[in-house]
């Protein structure tokens, strides 16, 4: 749609937004924001406005108390439909802590997750960078404006994810790091994702209140055990105590996300109207040839294949959609016959 249709559309046919009558009525907007967000998009060919109602948005961000209304997206806006797992952790993280991060959120990769942090310094940056340099998808979701890249040290960074992930922000694309933001933005972090992981926190770190979000919007909560000297790991501990599963490995994660997963990718379904008469008979005829029906490793699809890691994952995932695949430790599993 133009920008100009859609300008006037808000302006003209309010009636058509899929509000209830309540908030039709009580409704003000604010325009020269709506012309903000929709200069914004203009800008560039990875600049994308996601509202409530585009089947492109995230459907377990749909089930959130207050789920953003509209979304601005830098970057790969397909890596949205990816299954998310969220790795959060200390800013002042040991190196210890670091490295098990960017271990498991290889892992994960590896196995056709996305990884979904807050592109902080520390754990998150760990995680960001282990999608990165092993061609995963992550996406970053800023407690600013997507155009404000906070710290300025993961400028870099902040660009390297958009080659296969995506920047993501509730915010208008200029606002500043203001400190009451960062809290709320974690509610997006955990309600995009099927869990989240905490690696290493102390009592009063930030990322518990993540944690404590994914316990409140019915998603599974992880941690990674550590010394009980130092402090560095009693956050950690404290979520052991109340429930969390403990994580040594990425397997200790993947076999609790079974039943999310598949709620996630009905949804996709759903979403995009993926009907049974429409799927072929036998799609990505030479990836589908690579996995057998025991686990096939991410890297032995790539390898017999002959497909670059990013499309392989894109096209395994039309497959998990369409049932000839399902993700499992290890891999992937093929489990319908041509």
């Amino acid at each position: 749609m133009e920008v100009d249709d859609l300008r006037q559309r808000l302006e003209h046919e309010r009636e058509a937004l899929p509000l209830s009558d309540h908030l039709l009525h009580s409704l003000a907007i604010d325009y020269q924001k709506v012309d903000v967000a929709l200069e914004w998009q203009q800008q560039a060919a990875d600049h994308h406005l996601v509202c409530f109602s585009d089947p492109l948005y995230p459907p377990l961000l749909k089930q959130l108390s207050d789920p953003p209304a509209v979304l601005f997206v830098k970057g790969c806006l397909e890596a949205l439909a990816l299954p998310y797992l969220a790795i959060v952790g200390s800013r002042n993280a040991s190196p210890g802590g670091l490295q098990v991060a960017y271990q498991l959120a290889a892992e994960m990769s590896s196995m056709g997750f996305g990884i979904c942090s807050g592109m902080a310094m520390g754990i998150d940056a760990a995680a960001h960078k282990a999608c990165v340099e092993h061609q995963g998808r992550t996406v970053a979701v800023l407690g600013t404006g997507i155009e404000t890249v906070y710290p300025r040290k993961h400028r870099q960074l902040y660009h390297d994810i958009q080659q296969q992930g995506c920047i993501l922000s509730e915010f208008w694309p200029d606002v500043g790091p203001f400190a009451g933001n960062f809290p709320k933005r974690n509610r997006i972090i955990s309600g995009l994702s099927l869990g989240t992981l905490v690696v290493e926190a102390c009592r009063k770190s930030g990322s518990l209140i993540t944690a404590r979000l994914a316990m409140e919007q019915g998603r599974e909560v992880f941690a990674v055990p550590g010394s009980i000297l130092g402090g560095y790991h009693q956050g950690c501990h404290d979520l052991l105590r109340d429930g969390a599963k403990l994580v040594e490995t990425a397997a200790d994660i993947v076999e609790e996300l079974a039943s999310l997963t598949a709620y996630h990718l009905e949804e996709l379904k759903l979403c995009h109207h993926i009907q049974q008469g429409e799927i072929c008979n036998l799609p990505f005829s030479s990836l589908l040839a690579s996995v057998g029906y025991e686990t096939t490793s991410i890297d032995a699809v790539v390898e017999h294949s002959g497909k670059t890691i990013d499309l392989v994952l894109e096209q395994m995932l039309e497959l998990e959609l369409q049932g000839w695949v399902i993700a499992v430790p290890g891999g992937y599993v093929r489990v319908k016959r041509s």
